[in-house]
Formats: structure tokens, sequence, C-alpha cells
């Protein structure tokens, strides 16, 4: 595939208001496969590191789910650019190119790697899943044992125990809740974080359904003002707010200097 092709497949999975270039580099990289420039909006691809189209795919559609986390942003990305709603634009595009068959899960299309997989969801997975329900529900033993004999339950998790007060309730919620162990103990601990009862259980049945947590969690996540106007006023006011706080701190060190 040519820079050309790659573009119009790009497109053809998702079309956006901004547009973009892409350029073969021509070059091999050792630290890098492909890079995004947000100011130009070039997608650019190291593509002597490729022998399979395939492989070039993946990455080219990785450097434009930069560019549609951008245009989401006001053609802006922030200074960490690998978070979790770049993570979720990149796996809906993968889901997407899978359905038309441009991309093919190299995943899926290996027996050995398959039965390896059944045997880290059974084994690992979901037995994680099943301790850490265990152990939320043995832990609501202990708190009423704790209330029946007058003793404080956060004193008997910090002393006794010796683990985190933040481990213990969660692992009681996950237990309340009676979250699937088919998810895994850390979507687990995600899902009961969730206050909400319908959200949790959306989100519970987007991970059992294959949605990655990353997915998961941006769909849950509170909608973000789509007028970049509005997000833009509300970081000048979180801009502001440090630099009063900073302000008030420095003026604090500069009186205390003067003192000495």
């Amino acid at each position: 595939m040519n820079a050309i092709q790659i573009k119009e497949t790009l497109v053809s999975i998702e079309n956006v208001p901004l547009e973009f270039t892409v350029m073969f580099s021509g070059k091999k990289s050792k630290k890098v496969n492909g890079l995004y420039k947000p100011e130009t909006r070039e997608i650019i691809i190291h593509n002597l590191n490729f022998t399979d189209d395939n492989l070039l795919l993946y990455t080219a559609i990785h450097e434009y789910a930069h560019h549609i986390h951008a245009c989401s942003r006001n053609g802006k990305l922030p200074s960490r650019t690998h978070t979790s709603e770049f993570w979720a634009v990149f796996h809906r595009l993968l889901e997407k190119a899978e359905e038309k068959h441009i991309y093919h899960n190299v995943f899926a299309a290996s027996p050995e790697l398959n039965v390896l997989t059944g045997i880290i969801r059974a084994k690992f997975l979901v037995e994680n899943g099943e301790m850490v329900k265990n152990f939320g529900k043995k832990l609501l033993q202990a708190y009423d044992l704790c209330i029946k004999i007058g003793g404080r339950f956060e004193d008997y998790v910090d002393r006794v125990l010796r683990i985190p007060r933040l481990a213990a309730t969660t692992a009681m919620k996950i237990f309340q809740y009676n979250l699937n162990p088919t998810v895994g103990a850390d979507n687990m601990r995600y899902l009961a974080g969730v206050k909400d009862d319908e959200q949790r259980a959306s989100a519970e049945k987007a991970l059992l359904e294959g949605k990655s947590p990353d997915t998961v969690k941006m769909g849950f996540k509170k909608s973000v003002e789509t007028d970049p106007n509005e997000r833009l006023i509300r970081e000048k006011e979180r801009l502001e707010r440090t630099i009063e706080t900073l302000s008030k701190r420095l003026d604090e060190i500069t009186q205390e200097l003067e003192k000495c």
C-alpha cells in the first residue's frame, strides 16, 4: 500500500472534519513506527519498518486516532497524548476496520494463541475475580464481627490485616454489587467505583461483550462539552485558580525569607 491508498483507507473507516496528510518517510526507525504532527496534521509512517501491509495499517490507524482525538479538541492534543480518551478512539477505529474487513485481527487468526487466551481467562482472570469477590465477602463478615466486639473496622484493616482501606472497601463493594468475575479483578475494581446501578450494569455488559476497558470508561465518563469555547473557558478557569494558589504560596515563601 502507498501513502495515498493508506489515506483513502483511513477515511473509509471513519471520516473527519479536519483535512490531514499521510506521508511515508522512506526510512526505518528503531524508536517508533510512525508519528502524528498536530500542528501540520501530518501522519508520518516509517514504511521501511514493515514487510506486512496489515501491520503498516495498524500503525496508520494508531496515528489516525491521534488526528481524530485532535479533531475532538479543536485541532489540539493534550500534553499527554496516550490517554484513555485516545485509546477509546483507537480501539473504536480498529473495531470498525475489522468489521469492514480492512484490517484483520491477528490474534483471532492464531489457534495456539486462542488456546492460551482461554487458559489465561479461565485460570487467572476469572479465578482472580472470584478470589477478590470472596475476599470482599469475608471482609464484610469481619466488619460485622468488629461491630459485635466493639472494635473499629478501619483499625482492624489498618493494624491487623495491614492493607489499604481502599482495597478493603473496593473488595466489599465487588461482593455487594455481585459483579461478574469473568471481567477480571481489575475491571471489577473499576466497576465497584461506578455508583449508578444502571451505568454499572451497562459497563459490565460492555466488558463482557468484549469492549476494551478504556472504551467502557470513556463511554460512561461524564460528557465533556462539545463547544470548544466552553472547554477553553473551563481550562482558563482551572489555570487561573492554579495561578492564584501558586501566587499565594509564593507570597508566603517570600515573607518567610524576609524574616530570615
